[in-house]
């Protein structure tokens, strides 16, 4: 009996110092929380860089990773509200479900930028909270990174001290990175671009970049060969430098409007992950401006 009782003490001690397990729902709250959390968690990521966001299927693999999780990090403002929902009411698990602990979105922790005044569906794929593409602007990742060291105290309270460190070591590198980025950025201010989808506002207001048009009709809805040779007869009277587009998105309509406008493509690896350089937080930036500034040559 005291050989048992013993195992089980020692199956509690273990249970309490187990590492948490984060189910992040794309890689940039993967790749920050690993920041945070270290070794302290299991890391899942749902979704990767050259997968459209919005458009996920709630496989029975993510439900049975949901079921696992103590903590569910996903952007929110409805960029997952097509595949999220389902797997979070078929994981059964009532720790992350919306307004517990363990359940975080990002989006809480920043300011929205295209937030409509009135929501019509019949526009595209049209969030009423606002823009939810907010990991493209550099400065909203420490507001949202003091949040989820707190969330991820707040569960794991023995660690705690531990999270607040990881916090500040992050904290000063970004804070060292953002002006370096800025610096480097300086040439792009001001200029005129092309994008694919409505998928940069962040960028453009981090970086003052000017967006003239885009190349899908809707949010979401790809462009015919009809709507690029009115977007090509738009830049006639408002040329761009270059046409953006993300990892994940479709190349030929970009390359259409490149050859005919004689602008330059930029991919942009839009999430950790996206290209060889973006493999963290710190590469997914140093890549982006690198990949805008050869743009504009």
């Amino acid at each position: 009996m005291q050989k048992i009782l013993c195992i089980f003490l020692l199956l509690l001690a273990s249970n309490a110092h187990a590492a948490l397990n984060i189910f992040a729902c794309e890689p940039e709250w993967a790749a920050l929380a690993q920041e945070l959390a270290g070794d302290k968690a299991n890391i899942y990521a749902a979704t990767n860089a050259l997968q459209d966001p919005h458009h996920v299927e709630a496989r029975p693999s993510l439900i049975a990773r949901a079921r696992g999780a103590q903590l569910v990090v996903c952007t929110g403002a409805e960029l997952e509200v097509g595949w999220l929902p389902v797997i979070l009411r078929e994981s059964g698990n009532p720790d992350i479900a919306v307004g517990r602990p363990g359940y975080f979105e990002a989006t809480h922790y920043v300011h929205m930028l295209e937030i409509p005044a009135r929501l019509d569906r019949a526009e595209g794929d049209v969030h009423a909270a606002g823009n939810p593409h907010i990991q493209l602007d550099a400065r909203n990742y420490p507001p949202i990174a003091q949040a989820l060291s707190a969330r991820l105290a707040e569960l794991d309270p023995a660690n705690a001290a531990f999270y607040n460190g990881r916090l500040q070591a992050f904290s000063s590198a970004w804070q060292s990175a953002l002006k370096r980025w800025e610096a480097n950025a300086a040439p792009l201010k001001g200029q005129p671009v092309l994008v694919h989808h409505r998928a940069y506002p962040y960028l453009e207001a981090w970086l003052g970049l000017k967006q003239v048009a885009e190349l899908e009709p809707k949010p979401g809805m790809e462009p015919s060969a009809a709507y690029l040779a009115q977007v090509l007869g738009e830049l006639q009277q408002h040329p761009a430098r270059m046409v953006i587009r993300s990892a994940y998105q479709n190349a030929k309509p970009s390359e259409w409007i490149a050859q005919h406008a004689h602008v330059n493509i930029v991919a942009l690896p839009f999430s950790v992950g996206g290209s060889p350089g973006a493999k963290d937080l710190f590469g997914l930036f140093d890549d982006t401006i690198a990949r805008l500034l050869e743009g504009l040559k």
